[in-house]
């Protein structure tokens, strides 16, 4: 990373310590953010990235939660956890992962999901996996191919096929190439300001290509475009918090109001004037959401 965070200052007095844990017979890493793990009576959450992301990706939320205890992994084949032996990485994979997780580390916990990441977490919890309160941001609430940005997900189709179906090292040369990371990267960013723009690019040029290995990538992909939120809503029966933008660029604000109504407990927050990258544009208001959500006393102000 060679752009400093707005959100540096705030964050470098949260206290982090990187762990590891055994799940379904691989290695995952983690995060911990906040009071250690065998501090009680801290309120815990267990942090889901998105796509192609890892647990740097929610870094900026974290930093206005000071107080809360947040676990964040990354998931299988992205960032410092490598794939898992012998599987397909679909979303069994992943809701099965977080599941083990979760009661392997922070049993009980209160469960966040970001994009790709609220699939994983709204299909563990509609699976089975206990927790008191589900947060989703920036859910994936309508299939990806019809959003506001189909188009755009259609030739995504097309370059994660071509990664996958060229030869290994030119596939994942294609797949890993800064001047599509940018593209992608400017199809999502809303922000106006010159240096969280640089900031959020920055973001993506130094961690949207951690991924493990094409084929990961590949089923990561599949998943995330093949699955909604929309097919767990209606069974999941703990209260649910929805952050959700009002530009998102891959579930349009309908589609995420509808999406709510699906729920048998559900709030929905929205946030005015920014798309898809929520946890870098509006941090300081998704914290907000999510500490009226949990009932936690406001952030003192720096």
């Amino acid at each position: 990373m060679s752009v400093e965070s707005p959100y540096a200052a705030r964050l470098g007095e949260i206290p982090v310590e990187r762990h590891e844990v055994q799940v379904l017979d691989s290695m995952t890493a983690y995060w911990v953010y906040g009071p250690p793990i065998d501090v009680p009576g801290v309120p815990t959450v267990v942090a889901v990235h998105g796509f192609r992301g890892e647990h740097h990706g929610l870094e900026p939320i974290v930093a206005y939660l000071p107080g809360v205890r947040i676990i964040s992994p990354d998931l299988p084949g992205f960032g410092g956890t490598p794939p898992i032996p012998g599987r397909e990485h679909d979303l069994g994979l992943y809701a099965g992962w977080l599941c083990e997780f979760a009661r392997e580390v922070a049993p009980g916990a209160i469960i966040l999901g970001h994009s790709f990441g609220s699939i994983v977490t709204s299909a563990a919890v509609a699976g089975g996996l206990e927790t008191p309160q589900l947060i989703l941001i920036n859910p994936i609430g309508a299939p990806a191919l019809e959003g506001p940005k189909g188009l755009l997900t259609r030739l995504a189709v097309f370059y994660y096929s071509m990664g996958a179906r060229l030869p290994e090292k030119l596939g994942t040369e294609l797949l890993r190439s800064p001047l599509i990371v940018r593209v992608a990267s400017l199809a999502m960013v809303t922000a106006s300001d010159p240096a969280l723009r640089r900031f959020i690019h920055d973001q993506h040029d130094t961690y949207f290509s951690r991924f493990a290995d094409r084929d990961v990538l590949h089923d990561a992909f599949v998943t995330s475009v093949s699955h909604d939120v929309r097919a767990f809503a209606g069974v999941i029966d703990v209260p649910t918090l929805l952050i959700a933008a009002q530009r998102d660029q891959i579930t349009p604000i309908e589609g995420e109001r509808t999406l709510a109504a699906m729920f048998p407990d559900a709030e929905l927050v929205e946030i005015a004037g920014v798309g898809h990258l929520i946890h870098y544009e509006a941090p300081a208001e998704a914290a907000g959401a999510i500490r009226r959500f949990l009932r936690l006393p406001v952030a003192p102000s720096r």
